[in-house]
């Protein structure tokens, strides 16, 4: 247990090392707005499909469970109020943040920790091309930029298909149901949603540049790195999720408006 705790503290450190990189590239480094852009297109433009997918059907699933257990109770018109807090709040950064985990930061590991094997990175360095401005910061930046976008329609999906399974599927009265929702839902739990959206962002791209980074041993070295960015970044999502939820409660109480 104790040489696991060791190496979990040194891995965060790694983390920590790479992440104060990057953030000084972003500040003194060569900018690339044509990686950026490239980028961009990868990880958020490619992403939408799945990203609208699994929130639309997470909203719909959400949306049944919770009427088949108020209907006991005569509390359907409370369903809308909590699928809209619920999408913000929890389900919509966190699946956004597992889907991408899965499918950008495996991409990103792969892509990088091929480069590091076959030495593409350390002819970077010899044509005096820093690894970090190259490779990292124009994942880092298009990451910041995609991922609140990409949650912001994964929630609002969520609650559209709600709408349409609350009110058509199990007959709820429309104007109870918008009424609910709007009386619950305010611009804190959308605040909520992009400060966990950029928190999360962060962590799949400096989890998955530093596992290509450290890709070793050929082929095999790049498999366990990709492997290792999803699963990773996945854990660390759900445990920053946690505290995130309990810092943000305490900054944002349910109810609390920002205007």
């Amino acid at each position: 247990m104790g040489r696991l705790l060791l190496s979990f503290v040194g891995y965060l450190g790694e983390l920590t090392v790479l992440a104060g990189d990057t953030v000084e590239s972003l500040f003194r480094g060569h900018k690339r707005p044509r990686l950026i852009l490239q980028q961009l297109a990868e990880i958020g433009y490619r992403s939408q499909p799945v990203v609208m997918v699994t929130g639309a059907f997470t909203g719909a699933v959400l949306t049944a469970q919770s009427l088949f257990q108020f209907s006991k109770f005569g509390m359907e018109t409370m369903g809308g109020a909590l699928v809209s807090v619920s999408m913000l709040r929890e389900l919509g950064p966190v699946v956004t943040g597992l889907m991408l985990a899965g499918r950008v930061g495996a991409s990103v590991a792969a892509e990088i920790g091929t480069m590091k094997v076959s030495e593409q990175i350390d002819a970077l360095r010899v044509m005096n091309v820093h690894p970090i401005d190259y490779l990292v910061t124009p994942r880092f930046i298009a990451m910041l930029i995609a991922i609140p976008l990409l949650i912001g329609e994964s929630a609002a999906l969520g609650i559209i298909t709600s709408n349409a399974v609350g009110i058509h599927a199990f007959g709820v009265g429309e104007a109870y149901w918008k009424y609910q929702m709007g009386n619950f839902t305010d611009l804190t739990d959308i605040s909520i949603a992009l400060i966990k959206g950029i928190v999360f962002g962060m962590i799949i791209i400096i989890v998955a540049c530093h596992q290509g980074l450290t890709a070793t041993q050929g082929a095999a070295g790049v498999g366990r790195g990709t492997t290792r960015a999803m699963v990773y970044s996945s854990l660390l999502i759900l445990i920053a999720n946690f505290f995130l939820t309990l810092l943000l409660n305490l900054i944002f109480p349910a109810g609390a408006s920002l205007g």
